[in-house]
């Protein structure tokens, strides 16, 4: 990691007081059936599991874990890799530094040439998640753990490689999150050590849920494929829902790279970058039960309450958009029986195509499909009583 770090930074100008909990390990709220927290032992960093790693828990289907997640945000090697450090050199108070980011720094290291940045929780053994199946990851609740984070431009990567960041320098972008009527917000200022005057909704989102794939080679954090992995899909807010093909028997789910908020596209290289605490259910979706819902699943599905949401991936953005459209006529084709050229019609006419990142390796389309637009397609027995 070439140059010394530009952070730019506000001042918290108030914002962590009772309104702003600090979800410290332990501490606060965790509904789901089960608990894992994120200390060396249980998070894995710039790498992603695999089928010859254990599993940190084991859960039935249908129950739900409270996942601490981390962000590699404070803790990365052009930051000092010391978040105590870092985060209170920008005004954050030492209190509300979290304990696990200044754990996991301290007792783990990454290759940076060849490992990516980001710390993942898990993986979690799903009892009955066999290969062929779906893993279908509701997305129940996301919290914020502290009221900041950071955005950050460097290592030449980002939309505008070799232009931005200027010279040999890393870009930090600390900021702050405080509250107003309409919501949580980001607050920026327009120039270098100004007052913050520029405000964005926070939608929080997990950046990277995924299985593990077989074999023993753990896959870098940073590309996504279709083990899940770094998805960056905005649209994976609470009551999203996430469905992944198993790849190994117990699926060996994880979690991490935590957003506030993000823009499709993500161009920068990172979002807003900061740490949650997520509540998810795991259900299994038989394989039978997943083909008549939606064909064959080659990589990751979203559903909202709105939308279907394909996707499509590759390196090359052309191609990854091609893939999208293969992957959107072949679900219109599965799940409703649509003839490819009227469903090659209704998307042209009806869904919109958006670039998830293109800063990952491997560039991510998502298409919107709105399930209100079929509501009057008559669907086969089988697959309307399902819980898919």
């Amino acid at each position: 990691m070439s140059g010394n770090p530009v952070v730019t930074s506000m001042g918290l100008d108030g914002a962590m007081d009772a309104a702003f909990p600090i979800l410290q390990p332990g501490v606060g709220d965790t509904p789901g059936d089960h608990y894992l927290r994120a200390t060396p032992e249980t998070v894995m960093w710039g790498r992603l599991p695999c089928a010859a790693d254990a599993p940190a828990l084991t859960v039935a289907a249908g129950q739900s874990v409270t996942f601490d997640t981390v962000s590699h945000e404070g803790i990365l090697e052009d930051q000092g890799k010391d978040p105590l450090g870092w985060f209170t050199a920008q005004g954050v108070p030492a209190a509300s530094v979290l304990d696990d980011a200044v754990a996991i720094a301290a007792a783990l290291s990454r290759d940076p040439l060849a490992d990516g940045p980001h710390v993942v929780t898990g993986p979690v053994f799903i009892e009955g998640a066999a290969v062929g199946d779906l893993l279908k990851i509701t997305v129940d609740r996301l919290d914020l753990r502290v009221p900041y984070g950071v955005i950050s431009n460097r290592h030449g990567k980002g939309a505008l490689v070799g232009e931005l960041p200027r010279g040999e320098h890393n870009v930090s972008v600390f900021c702050a999150v405080e509250g107003r009527d309409a919501g949580l917000v980001g607050v920026l200022p327009v120039v270098e050590g100004g007052e913050g005057v520029v405000e964005f909704l926070l939608a929080p989102f997990l950046g990277t849920m995924g299985v593990a794939v077989a074999g023993d080679q753990r896959p870098h954090s940073v590309p996504p494929g279709s083990h899940g992995g770094n998805i960056d899909i905005k649209l994976l807010v609470e009551g999203a829902v996430l469905y992944l093909p198993v790849q190994v028997d117990g699926a060996l789910a994880y979690v991490g790279d935590p957003h506030f908020a993000q823009g499709d596209g993500e161009v920068a290289l990172t979002a807003l970058e900061a740490s949650l605490r997520a509540t998810l259910t795991f259900d299994v979706v038989p394989r039978a039960v997943a083909l008549a819902e939606f064909g064959e699943l080659v990589g990751p599905l979203v559903r909202t309450d709105e939308y279907l949401v394909p996707t499509g991936m590759d390196p090359d953005l052309n191609v990854a958009m091609r893939n999208c459209v293969r992957a959107a006529l072949s679900l219109l084709k599965a799940r409703y029986g649509m003839d490819e050229h009227l469903a090659y019609a209704y998307l042209s006419a009806a869904t919109d195509f958006d670039i998830s990142q293109v800063v990952d390796i491997v560039c991510g389309v998502h298409a919107r499909i709105r399930e209100a637009d079929f509501a009057g397609v008559a669907r086969p027995p089988a697959s309307s009583g399902s819980d898919a």
